[in-house]
């Protein structure tokens, strides 16, 4: 009962600490209240993000902020065409010590950060994507014969321009499969973009409080797992990714004939760890299906490929997804009847 109402007393500090967040964040963006909650919901649950939106949106001016925001190390890679592993994970360098001897001395590459912001990550070729992506996975970094962990905790959140694909290196599945949330960053409504003008035009810059530190993130990620998702949301989850799988017999018809390949085991696992990450920031202990339901899009994006049939019917992976949540029922409460 003491363990209850302590797990109670943390999800009511942690809703106030989120709202508190928000408005501190709101002090330097404008709108972008979805990216926002999307990329928190991430890093609350130990995710990477791929946010992907056309230049001028402040992609890199959100992902900044959080980070001044959480009073963590933030490190920035602009990413480039000529860029090496090495300029990301780190190099051996031969130096000369105080009694003659040489010998080789790790320097640590920008990975070694709690969040790193790859700018335009497919203008780098695969070798270097290669070696971001077992940071990614393993929070690990190989050099030599050598390996090295990463700081606790760590995400990369990576940015990418839809429209430039001229000399560009697309992210192939695999790694793009290691992003648990695809995030659009879309233009801003009328009354916002005054907003952004106004305020960006006066030569002032606000400036936001630290609110967490890394400790009290692994602490918030520790925490957050123990929201409950019960037996029914898991069968809710597995149903709706089985679903994308134009292979599985219980997909749609709609899916059979517009999608070529779905979802892995891996999208569900990032559906219940989202959904939990949103019953957190609102305080309540467990999930529902509304909050699989919010995190499915960011989710699926990325993980669901449509074929040239739906290209001429117009139907981007968003709409598919958006009509599977529509289609998949939610599974049925068992009736207890009195004896």
């Amino acid at each position: 009962m003491a363990e209850k109402r302590d797990f109670d007393d943390f999800l009511e500090k942690f809703h106030r600490h989120h709202e508190v967040m928000v408005e501190e964040l709101h002090k330097v963006i404008v709108g972008q209240d979805l990216v926002i909650d999307q990329i928190l919901s991430a890093i609350f649950t130990g995710g990477h993000c791929l946010l992907v939106g056309v230049p001028g949106l402040a992609k890199t001016l959100v992902v900044s902020t959080i980070a001044k925001l959480l009073d963590v190390h933030f490190r920035r890679i602009q990413f480039t065409p000529d860029l090496m592993p090495s300029d990301i994970t780190g190099t051996n360098v031969l130096e000369e010590t105080d009694t003659g001897r040489r010998e080789f001395r790790f320097v640590e590459g920008p990975v070694f950060t709690n969040i790193l912001l790859a700018d335009e990550i497919n203008r780098t070729p695969p070798k270097t994507q290669a070696a971001l992506l077992q940071a990614m996975q393993e929070r690990e970094v190989t050099v030599g014969q050598t390996t090295y962990k990463l700081p606790e905790p760590f995400f990369v959140i990576a940015t990418q321009n839809p429209i430039e694909q001229e000399g560009t290196y697309p992210l192939p599945e695999a790694q793009l499969d290691r992003f648990m949330f695809n995030v659009k960053v879309d233009y801003p409504s009328l009354d916002e973009e005054e907003r952004i003008l106004e305020a960006t035009t006066t030569g002032e810059r606000a400036e936001v409080r630290k609110v967490l530190s890394a400790r009290s993130i692994l602490y918030l990620q520790k925490q957050i797992s123990q929201i409950v998702a019960s037996p029914l949301i898991i069968s809710y989850v597995t149903r709706l990714v089985r679903a994308t799988r134009p292979g599985d017999g219980a997909s749609p018809d709609f899916v059979r004939k517009l999608v070529d390949w779905g979802a892995g085991p891996r999208a569900g696992q990032y559906l219940i760890a989202g959904a939990k990450a949103v019953a957190a920031m609102d305080g309540r202990p467990s999930v529902s299906i509304n909050d699989v339901r919010k995190v499915a899009v960011p989710v699926l994006r990325h993980r669901v490929s449509t074929n040239f049939q739906a290209q001429a019917e117009g139907m981007a992976t968003e709409d598919i997804i958006r009509k599977l949540i529509e289609t998949v029922p939610e599974p049925n409460i068992p009736k207890y009847e009195k004896s």
